[in-house]
């Protein structure tokens, strides 16, 4: 069996404009679940977490988020968020290419900071907790990103996802300078880090998994299957796709199948036994029992109940 390569967990869509790549995104969730599913793209990003009740999963490792915080997602990062809270709950984030911030001077900050985080020899820190010196200035940085965007950050009125790009010179030299600041900051305490070669090939693995699972979700997945695709057996697989994601493979899949189901009965009118089959499952109740597992709802409820609001 021909081997996929990661490239679809990867983000293809811009991120702000070709002439600007800087976009602002603002995402909610109303309970437990994924917040953002597993992806990873090419440009840096920004979390800002005004609370707890999330868990954050970047390549092979679980921060659990349990109060105001800032992540960093450096470039090629496989990464998603889960929520930990029934209520309504929400993060910000910035995502950007280091190309915005380069200077074709060569001067000190390009040869020393921008180009070796460009080459992946250079590393953002992974989190920033209130109670570090660095954790005011780059937050107060950050949210002034989010205002040149025109948005108000972590608004607790908002109760849908939004995104925002901007053309408008003014506004992009605003959001440069905000960036620059933080990069100032971190550089200031020496918070950047020299990259761990020894992950990347584990990383790598996850992402080739996980791809397969994004491409043929529709089909019968056997253990043997995802194992094959890293050249391992079942049981070690087991081992190291649990110890990576934090749970089985088997329930990954029936996760990942029962968040296409939401999708489908979210933005289509077909009947959930239509929905059953293209999402993976030949068997109605086998598909009722993991929905009702995964949402605590019957398939025509979570319908209903979604187009109410």
């Amino acid at each position: 069996m021909q081997q996929l390569q990661p490239s679809t967990l990867k983000e293809t869509g811009p991120h702000g404009t070709e002439s600007f790549p800087c976009a602002f995104y603002q995402t909610f969730s109303c309970g437990k679940g994924y917040l953002v599913k597993h992806h990873w793209h090419d440009e840096v990003e920004i979390l800002y977490f005004s609370g707890g009740g999330f868990r954050l999963e970047i390549n092979m490792d679980s921060f659990p988020v349990q109060s105001e915080s800032l992540y960093f997602i450096n470039p090629g990062e496989l990464h998603s968020i889960f929520t930990e809270n029934d209520g309504h709950s929400g993060e910000d984030a910035v995502v950007f290419s280091l190309d915005i911030l380069s200077s074709d001077s060569y001067d000190a900050a390009q040869i020393r900071l921008i180009q070796p985080i460009q080459n992946g020899n250079l590393l953002f820190p992974r989190c920033l907790p209130p109670g570090h010196p660095a954790f005011i200035p780059v937050r107060d940085a950050f949210l002034e990103t989010v205002r040149s965007f025109g948005h108000t950050p972590d608004d607790k009125n908002a109760l849908l996802d939004s995104s925002a790009v901007t053309d408008d010179m003014t506004r992009q030299l605003f959001i440069k300078s905000s960036l620059l600041r933080i990069l100032a900051v971190l550089s200031r305490y020496r918070l950047f880090t020299p990259t761990k070669k020894d992950l990347d090939k584990r990383v790598e693995g996850i992402k080739t998994v996980l791809t397969y699972i994004k491409k043929n979700y529709k089909e019968k997945i056997y253990i043997h299957d995802l194992a094959e695709q890293l050249h391992m057996n079942e049981q070690y697989f087991c081992r190291f796709f649990k110890r990576s994601i934090g749970r089985s493979p088997m329930e990954y899949v029936n996760e990942y199948r029962i968040k296409q189901a939401m999708h489908l009965l979210d933005n289509t009118s077909w009947p959930v036994t239509e929905v059953c089959l293209e999402c993976g499952y030949n068997n109605l109740g086998n598909f009722l029992r993991a929905f009702k597992k995964y949402t605590d709802t019957t398939p025509l409820k979570y319908r209903g109940r979604n187009r109410l609001r």
